[in-house]
């Protein structure tokens, strides 16, 4: 009878268990958080986005996105790393969506387990005028995890990206003040 009963639990604690981590992950797939930074650059479409595909030379300039290699096409797989102010370093293996050349890099990177974390960066040159440019860098954050590291986002992230605008916007600029 005790088997029984015990059965009964852990069967019943299961179910409980279960329900509980799909609505989680239902919910963590709803939920989300964006970042969104913009910067205006005298330089052109072309030239920014020169700078901004150069991988190899993003350590020489890049205080956020410190490197990146592989291919830029789309469903190529990148290496990339990241140094948000005051934090360890990351490298992830995010997979590129779109490459639109002058207008737009986007890709997505996500934990191994589906609905804890995800994060898919875009990168937009909006053209203003001759040699006039905004850049817009953004991420959208999904997954449980956007609940514990959410204050993150907001400061140290996009603190993050907008070093890096400053810092494009101040090589793009050099680059056209210099010709």
């Amino acid at each position: 009878m005790e088997t029984r009963e015990s059965t009964k639990y852990m069967i019943a604690a299961g179910v409980v268990a279960t329900a509980i981590v799909a609505g989680v992950i239902g919910w963590s797939k709803r939920k989300s958080k964006e970042v969104r930074t913009e910067i205006d650059i005298r330089a052109s479409d072309e030239r920014v986005w020169q700078i901004l595909t150069d991988f190899p030379n993003f350590v020489n300039w890049n205080p956020f996105i410190t490197k990146i290699s592989g291919d830029l096409k789309k469903h190529a797989r990148l290496k990339v790393r990241i140094q948000p102010q005051g934090e360890r370093g990351m490298t992830f293996r995010p997979i590129i969506l779109d490459v639109e050349p002058k207008r737009e890099l986007h890709w997505i990177g996500r934990l191994a387990v589906p609905g804890l974390f995800g994060g898919e960066h875009i990168f937009t040159i909006e053209p203003l005028g001759t040699d006039h440019v905004r850049f817009i860098h953004r991420e959208i954050f999904t997954g449980l995890f956007v609940l514990i590291y959410a204050r993150n986002f907001d400061t140290n992230i996009r603190q993050g990206f907008e070093d890096m605008n400053q810092a494009l916007k101040a090589k793009a600029e050099q680059s056209i003040s210099i010709s």
